[in-house]
């Protein structure tokens, strides 16, 4: 009689869990179109052409994104809370040359956001997965996995080579990391994580996962969108031209721009996409770096990891992203 009794209470919490999540994308919809169709006549005296195109840039941004961004935490709070760790160590093998390609391959199976991927990677430290395969997952899952390729194919229409290269540059990103990790890393400069003596698991740590992903991620989403509004409308033609006048300028400017924008991965390419001026290798380069090296990531790695390896890490994830996007693009581009 508990057992059915805390069955029932875990799957009424998920389905409120579901129907919070949801009736917040709703509501944030709702309100970017509402904000959108009367912040200019608000406005009074601000309504100028600059404002419109402010609003019609955010909105466009936060419409497209928002339900990719609701399905990737629906899939991230899954994994999360239904598939054991134990998966990962009976499937990859011992060693961490071969180990670290098949990790870096099963983001594409396995799926989650950016914010999800540093916790999930330390768990699996803690159940024997060496620290390259568990780094190679780490950078990979939030990067190519289903949910974000399909929004980078919305976000990119007719352009299936915009797609393919965010996955190979991703991907070849994430394996490059995990085998410079196994070949130069130190163990002091990993902090590893400490066992929990019980991890949630279960329907309710999928409904409590769900709520924080997605009020955490859409929180940035917002922010990203206003951002990259501010920086199209704003940032002067002028000076724009001087980064989109040189190949090499514009893809350092994206690529830094990724860093501090910390837009949700299943939310960036709708940025990258409005950010038309530049070249299609610097929009590939953005899409490449924001979900591997961001501020809040940073952040992430810092508290789970230590200060000195997220420094280290973040800094050198950088610069192969940054490669990877420049050749990749120069192929495919």
């Amino acid at each position: 009689m508990e057992n059915q009794r805390s069955v029932v209470d875990g799957l009424r919490f998920v389905v409120r869990a579901f129907v919070y999540a949801v009736l917040g994308g709703a509501a944030l919809l709702a309100i970017a179109t509402v904000v959108s169709v009367l912040g200019p006549t608000l406005a009074l005296d601000l309504y100028t052409p600059p404002v419109a195109a402010w609003w019609t840039v955010f909105t466009a941004i936060t419409v497209q994104g928002v339900p990719f961004l609701l399905l990737g935490t629906v899939v991230s709070a899954a994994i999360g809370a239904f598939v054991p760790e134990r998966v990962f160590t009976r499937l990859l093998p011992r060693n961490q040359a071969l180990a670290v390609p098949l990790a870096g391959a099963a983001g594409v199976v396995l799926p989650g956001c950016e914010c999800a991927s540093v916790p999930v990677a330390g768990s699996l430290m803690r159940r024997g997965v060496a620290p390259a395969a568990a780094l190679a997952f780490l950078l990979s899952a939030p990067a190519i996995n289903p949910v974000v390729l399909v929004a980078t194919s919305i976000a990119f229409p007719a352009q299936p080579q915009m797609v393919l290269g965010r996955l190979v540059a991703s991907l070849a990103t994430a394996v490059v990391m995990g085998w410079l990790w196994a070949r130069f890393g130190k163990e002091e400069w990993l902090r590893l994580p400490q066992r929990h003596a019980a991890e949630a698991r279960g329907i309710k740590a999928f409904g409590a996962g769900l709520q924080h992903d997605f009020l955490h991620a859409g929180g940035f989403l917002v922010l990203g969108a206003a951002a990259a509004a501010t920086f199209n409308i704003v940032v002067p033609r002028s000076v724009l031209d001087v980064f989109t006048g040189s190949a090499w300028l514009s893809v350092l400017l994206l690529a830094v721009l990724a860093v501090v924008l910390c837009v949700c991965s299943e939310a960036d390419a709708f940025v990258a996409a409005s950010l038309s001026g530049f070249s299609p290798t610097a929009r590939l380069a953005f899409m490449v770096v924001g979900p591997m090296v961001d501020l809040k990531l940073i952040a992430l790695q810092a508290g789970t990891f230590g200060r000195g390896f997220a420094v280290r890490f973040s800094a050198v994830t950088w610069v192969v992203a940054v490669v990877s996007s420049v050749l990749v693009g120069w192929w495919l581009l």
